[in-house]
């Protein structure tokens, strides 16, 4: 099997933001994901909808043997096992959540499903936040 070089963004605002996203990393290497690197965290504001919640986010580089909708499927899984009810593709728009999971890029894979598009066009392209953290990931 090869590896294939993934970038996630992760981010929470409820609760210990921080401390979700350090558990859902711990969850990652606990399902046999390898952690290469890891931005520093950043906080923003709620995009594409309304809160007084403030985010915290960081990027991540990992290794995985898992395919895209294999992956998909296991970040979805710890989403859902730290208290993630509610997908944004499910209900149509954006809540607050307790941890968020995006996939942006595998490999240099283009791929587009009913679930799953990548690379993740607004977090590259439109999120602010996002190139931020992905601009601190390559330094």
């Amino acid at each position: 099997m090869s590896q294939h070089k993934v970038i996630l963004l992760l981010g929470s605002n409820l609760g210990e933001q921080k401390k979700n996203i350090e558990t859902a990393l711990e969850k990652l290497k606990e399902g046999g994901i390898e952690i290469l690197k890891i931005s520093e965290f950043l906080t923003s504001e709620p995009v594409e909808f309304a809160s007084s919640n403030i985010f915290c986010n960081i990027a991540t580089i990992i290794f995985t043997h898992l395919s895209p909708i294999q992956l998909l499927d296991f970040v979805k899984s710890i989403e859902f096992e730290m208290g993630r009810i509610n997908d944004s593709k499910a209900t149509g728009g954006y809540t607050d959540r307790v941890i968020d999971i995006d996939i942006v890029k595998y490999n240099d894979l283009k791929f587009i499903s009913e679930r799953l598009e990548i690379p993740h066009k607004k977090h590259l392209f439109e999120r602010e936040f996002s190139k931020v953290l992905l601009k601190n990931l390559s330094e």
